[in-house]
């Protein structure tokens, strides 16, 4: 039996860091993150495979508009901007969110410690902001499993610090396609109170027609410290989306014909989306004697959201049908509380987080008709109205070991229980009672060990069990002929065996790191069908990932640094399983072998950059490629491969207490044509979103401090 493609690749690469890294002994500042454990720790140490970007890597030369800049340089995450602000960012980590419709899923968001993940494990990221972002942790892989309800890794954002004194920011930026952006940001530190007050102001009128957005955004984040080793934090931010125009999906003949046309409907249709979320979080974190340490999370909000789809009226006309207009009221809140505690036993040092959350979302439901007599585009007769309440109640447990200077051993384990209750308040004859409940359940362990093979170079291996149960949106509907109503309560959730290997390297101000993984799905979320706006979901029985994550980055003298990083994911079908071809539905067998759509299998950026420390001046190229990605379970067509590069430059001039700087960015420097993001097993054959073309944007920042 020959070794699988994916593992002699990532012994090779893993022989590569260790040949490296063999040259040069350890001279290195850690790393610290604390996304991993809970806990401030070198991420080189643990036996997981985790990235993290401060603010300068978020900011400089970028438009601090959306995560997809600033997320390419990740091994195993793939984020692809849709360029379309009614839809979100399609983000996917070791391929899972690829099939997202809708928001991101697949993964847990956090921003400061506080979910933006709702208990279905539905995320949204429109009100993260990067302006006042000052660092951006990643983690991929099993010990994502100790978050709860997700399968591919967790994203968690930390707003910065103030800074010793105060200062306050203004930047404007603007460019093609009527991109404009203004942001100010006031931040400080008074000895008790440190504070950061961010709000930015962002409007296009987008490459393709009907695709115009305006979104306003503030984040506030206030830290008390009432005592030593006691703090307390407050945060509240917000976002406002008024009436993002959708522009939807391309047929392969739309795509050939004109890229950036409106999909089928848009227009006529008007096609958009409204969205409006406000909340607040408080944190505490204080020590308890020497070694124990406690920290709390209290949060609440609520977000609206209000959609107009491209649905025919005849379509809406059987009593079955909700309408072509959503509208959805969220209200959410949550609690988590963890004990730390740090001993010595028996010479052994060991330390143990303990905790628990419970978060909850009311959901409020209502579909319309998207006209009235002739007039389309507008909200007509009422055809939904339920009320979805889902809840998490989840207790986690995780330790730490370290035996001998050599060794450490992480384990951990979470049970979690998700609840779903559906109250149907639309009952009209041929709509009967549809309520109903279910709740899903599991237990996590995760294990990883981490072997010190010198100063300079680290071998781990980890395994992990994951949970990831469906969405309120893969819940909503159950039937592709619209002959069913009612949430979709025979989707099961899929549970996935996470097995990891690697080796981090480190020397002279260079980082390197491999990664082998495989992972084992059972019953897998997967679109059975995509019409319409709307998706119905099924299970399938068990699907394999195998990869391999490469990255490095560092100095290479003389100003110069750069940063690659690599993925290879070979994503398939285990067993054959039948969907949704066209529409009306005609079943069709996808086989075993077949790729999981959605997903490149190959994707990769470079970035060499040069720095004038005499002058101010910066510069540096980016070059992000990605293989083929097919458009549905039956792989009948895909996205080509691209590869495409980008500029960045600026200048900055400081004084005593200012700073001035000026950027120049240009995307897609040779004006490829291609496919941003694919929409999947979209049953019209409307798969494709097209990106930008070459993108021009100049932006000139001030900074004051005192």
């Amino acid at each position: 039996m020959s070794t699988p493609r994916f593992l002699r690749f990532g012994v090779a690469a893993a022989g590569l860091c260790l040949t490296a890294a063999g040259a040069f002994a350890q001279d290195e500042i850690d790393t610290i993150v604390v996304t991993a454990t809970r806990v401030a720790q070198s991420g080189f140490d643990l036996p997981v495979s985790i990235s993290a970007m401060d603010g300068a890597a978020i900011r400089e030369g970028q438009l601090a508009v959306n995560l997809s800049e600033s997320l390419a340089a990740v091994p195993g995450l793939v984020v692809q901007n849709r360029e379309n602000y009614a839809q979100d960012l399609q983000i996917s980590s070791r391929g899972f969110g690829a099939r997202a419709t809708f928001g991101v899923r697949g993964l847990r968001v956090y921003v400061d410690g506080i979910p933006a993940t709702m208990p279905d494990g539905q995320s949204q990221t429109s009100h993260i902001d990067l302006a006042s972002a000052g660092r951006i942790e990643v983690l991929r892989g099993p010990f994502s499993a100790l978050y709860g309800n997700s399968a591919g890794g967790v994203i968690a954002v930390f707003t910065e610090n103030g800074p010793a004194g105060g200062a306050v920011d203004a930047t404007v930026t603007g460019g093609s396609n009527g991109f404009l952006r203004a942001s100010a940001k006031a931040s400080g530190d008074t000895g008790t109170l440190n504070y950061v007050i961010s709000g930015a102001r962002f409007s296009t009128d987008g490459d393709r027609a009907h695709s115009a957005a305006t979104r306003s955004d503030v984040n506030a984040k206030l830290r008390w410290t009432v005592a030593p080793g006691q703090e307390i934090t407050a945060v509240v931010n917000g976002v406002d989306l008024p009436e993002a125009q959708d522009a939807l999906g391309l047929t392969r003949a739309q795509l050939n014909a004109d890229p950036h046309q409106a999909g089928t409907g848009a227009e006529t249709f008007n096609t958009r989306k409204s969205v409006r979320q406000g909340q607040a979080g408080l944190t505490y974190a204080g020590d308890v004697g020497a070694d124990d340490t406690v920290k709390g999370v209290l949060y609440l909000g609520r977000r609206t959201t209000v959609q107009y789809q491209a649905i025919p009226m005849a379509s809406q006309t059987p009593a079955t049908s909700p309408g072509g207009m959503i509208d959805l009221a969220n209200d959410f809140w949550g609690i988590d509380a963890n004990w730390t505690h740090q001993a010595m036993l028996g010479g052994v040092k060991l330390r143990i987080t303990a905790g628990a959350n419970l978060d909850v979302l009311d959901s409020k439901r209502r579909g319309y008709q998207n006209f009235i007599g002739a007039t389309v585009g507008v909200r007509g007769a009422l055809r939904r109205d339920e009320n979805n309440i889902i809840s998490d109640f989840d207790q986690y447990a995780q330790a730490e070991i370290t035996p001998t200077e050599r060794w450490m051993i992480q384990a951990g384990i979470r049970h979690s229980r998700v609840k779903v209750r559906s109250n149907d308040h639309y009952i009209v004859p041929g709509n009967g009672d549809d309520s109903g409940a279910k709740t899903y359940e599991g237990v996590n362990p995760v294990l990883g060990v981490t072997f010190k093979l010198s100063p300079a170079v680290n071998l781990y291996a980890s395994f992990g069990r994951g949970l990831q149960t469906p969405t309120a949106d893969e819940l909503s509907y159950r039937s592709v002929n619209g002959t069913q109503t009612g949430p979709n309560f025979a989707l099961k959730a899929s549970r996935s065996d996470n097995y990891e290997a690697g080796v981090k390297a480190r020397a002279h101000g260079v980082r390197l790191t491999a990664a082998v993984f495989r992972i084992a799905t059972a019953n897998e979320i997967v679109v059975q069908a995509n019409s319409g706006g709307r998706s119905v979901f099924q299970n399938v029985a068990a699907t394999t990932r195998d990869g391999v994550e490469l990255g490095a980055e560092g100095a290479l003298g003389a100003g110069f640094g750069f940063k690659t990083a690599y993925t290879y994911l070979d994503a398939t079908v285990d067993q054959a399983f039948a969907a949704c071809a066209g529409v009306p539905c005609v079943a069709r067998s996808v086989p075993a072998g077949a790729s999981l759509p959605g997903i490149p299998k190959h994707v990769g950026y470079g970035e060499l950059s040069w720095r004038h420390a005499a002058s101010g001046f910066t510069a540096a190229v980016e070059l992000r490629t990605a293989s083929k990605i097919y458009v549905d379970d039956f792989n009948s067509d895909a996205a080509p491969g691209r590869a495409t590069a980008n500029l960045r430059a600026g200048f900055v001039q400081e004084g005593e207490s200012w700073e001035i700087s000026e950027t120049l960015r240009v995307d897609n420097l040779g004006g490829k044509a291609y496919v941003g993001s694919v929409i999947v097993n979209e049953s019209n054959g409307r798969y494709f979103e097209p990106a930008l073309g070459r993108s021009v944007y100049g932006g000139i920042s001030a900074r004051l401090s005192w």
